[in-house]
């Protein structure tokens, strides 16, 4: 089975890399979750981003605040597809110091990268990515994104009668 692995900087991401684990946990994906700072634990970085691989895992999700290292240098390391989460910190300014870390990585070390605290659409992309594989996943997707469709859908009819 494929997983995607979700880390994180510290445990002040959690409640925002949660959309992330309650979304692939709704697509069945097996998840591997840990906090990973790539300022304060430089070791454990760099065993992570050569060896998730060996693990299984398919996908890494990397949220990270501030200067926002984290998702950078696991793709730095890895050969897997990384999504990075810009998460909007205390320190942060706005939100914008992490997601411009994260979005402007040099050529040749692409990181996917969401909306600041996007960590839902992180996981449906991690999920979007692994169903090129994996039928059973595809056809969880597909529901979803009908269900996405249908909540619309509902929501334009009660409009139009006034509701």
């Amino acid at each position: 089975m494929s997983k995607v692995g979700i880390i994180m900087g510290s445990t002040s991401d959690m409640p925002v890399m949660q959309d992330a684990i309650d979304i692939l946990k709704g697509f069945d994906i097996e998840i591997e979750v840990d906090i990973v700072s790539a300022h304060r634990t430089p070791d454990k970085l760099f065993d992570y981003g050569k060896h998730a691989h060996e693990r299984g895992i398919k996908v890494i999700i990397a949220g990270a605040g501030g200067a926002a290292h984290l998702p950078g240098m696991i793709a730095s390391l890895s050969p897997l597809p990384v999504i990075g989460v810009p998460v909007k910190s205390s320190n942060s300014i706005d939100g914008w110091d992490s997601i411009l870390s994260i979005l402007q990585m040099p050529g040749g070390v692409p990181v996917a990268t969401v909306a600041l605290n996007g960590a839902k659409n992180a996981g449906i992309l991690a999920a979007q990515i692994i169903s090129t594989a994996d039928k059973c996943v595809l056809d969880k997707v597909i529901a979803y994104k009908e269900g996405l469709k249908l909540k619309v859908e509902e929501g334009a009819k009660k409009v139009r009668s006034g509701q």
